[in-house]
């Protein structure tokens, strides 16, 4: 089954279906097929669970990786025109998209290209494949000067997650570190304080992890049992915590169409329950106490798959990147009907900065018109 996006789009980095905003741009508020850009992607082996095609999402871009090893790189949105395949990224194992760059992992080299397709930072490495990109052997690869960045050895990197100003480290043994900016408590270590090196999240410390996701200004991880935690700012409900900006925001929308003249009730108001900035991790419980097999943020957003192959999302959603058919944000983990309505089980998420993109497969014994959905794309 294909892959799906919603939210973001005004530069047609999900498809051409179009809801005018009034700042000028698009959006996407239902899940729609992401469109087609050429054979690749329509090849009986994309269906494949193990070669199955990866997304990278920037705030403009969209790259695609189709086919692991023998597949070139398709890219749409900013400066790219319609979604079109760039042939000299043929043979690469792994891709990355920024606003600045497009980083490719091949068997032999790691290369950042700037958007002109010129190279402008090389490293021959003998197996790249052994890790997945941002990691590289003995470090990472940044968008920014210097590109390589070290990493000490005794951390035997497993996951590497950037955010916007941290990064989020899962260790072989299933510990978390983070480093960098801590401005919004998404270091996860207690306080607002920055941390030049990999520094353990201690309140995870004992606490098996798989998986970890970083976001704009927060962070998430899954525990080997299922548990999400998330940490860090929390000013549009994308740690699933409660939010006084966007309670005060729903409940002047709701008054005001009552003509109440849009004030939240005092007790609201003065409620000492809200909260800007989680500095320390802490445990959201998806509807049902499903467990988390996947979970990926936004600059403020974040979306998490379920064992029942459910998607749920919750946080800023302006531009419609919770799939929710409307552009309202939330601060509660909500399921995204579509997927069930259209009898398709949910098995990867990428989060933009601004957009979702979604994996999908058939339900057992469900047979799926996608293209009766006013959200698809034929």
């Amino acid at each position: 089954m294909p892959w799906f996006g919603f939210g973001f789009n005004v530069f047609g980095q999900l498809s051409k279906t179009e809801e005018t905003v009034p700042s000028g741009g698009v959006r996407v508020l239902v899940p729609t097929r992401l469109s087609c850009c050429g054979s690749h992607e329509e090849t009986p082996v994309e269906r494949q669970e193990e070669r199955c095609p990866q997304v990278r999402a920037s705030w403009s871009r969209r790259a695609v990786l189709h086919r692991r090893g023998d597949g070139p790189v398709c890219l749409s949105g900013f400066g790219t025109g319609p979604p079109s395949f760039v042939s000299r990224t043929k043979g690469c194992l792994d891709a990355l998209v920024s606003e600045r760059l497009l980083t490719l992992a091949f068997a032999d080299r790691v290369e950042c290209w700037d958007m002109e397709g010129k190279t402008i930072w090389k490293m021959e490495c003998s197996s790249p494949d052994t890790v997945a990109l941002p990691l590289v052997p003995g470090g990472y690869v940044a968008a920014d000067v210097p590109f390589y960045r070290p990493l000490s050895p005794q951390l035997c990197a497993h996951k590497l997650a950037l955010g916007t100003e941290h990064a989020v480290l899962l260790t072989a043994a299933g510990a978390v570190y983070t480093w960098g900016s801590g401005s919004h408590g998404q270091l996860g270590h207690g306080g607002l304080d920055s941390q030049a090196e990999p520094q353990v999240v201690e309140a995870l410390w004992g606490l098996s992890m798989r998986d970890v996701a970083a976001g704009g200004w927060h962070s998430a991880c899954i525990s080997a049992g299922g548990d999400l935690y998330v940490w860090g700012w929390n000013d549009r409900g994308q740690l699933g915590l409660p939010s006084r900006g966007l309670r005060a925001e729903q409940q002047q929308r709701s008054s005001g169409a009552a003509g109440s003249g849009g004030m939240m009730r005092e007790q609201d108001a003065n409620s000492d329950v809200f909260i800007s900035i989680q500095a320390f991790p802490a445990l959201v419980d998806l509807p049902q106490g499903s467990e988390v097999t996947r979970a990926s943020c936004g600059s403020r957003h974040t979306a998490a798959v379920a064992c029942t192959g459910d998607l749920y999302t919750w946080g800023w959603g302006d531009y419609g990147q919770l799939g929710q058919a409307t552009p309202h944000s939330s601060d509660q983990p909500a399921r995204v009907d579509y997927f069930t309505e259209q009898s398709l089980r949910v098995v990867d998420v990428v989060c933009g900065p601004w957009n979702t993109f979604v994996y999908t497969e058939e339900k057992k014994g469900a047979f799926v018109q996608l293209e009766s959905h006013p959200g698809a794309v034929r």
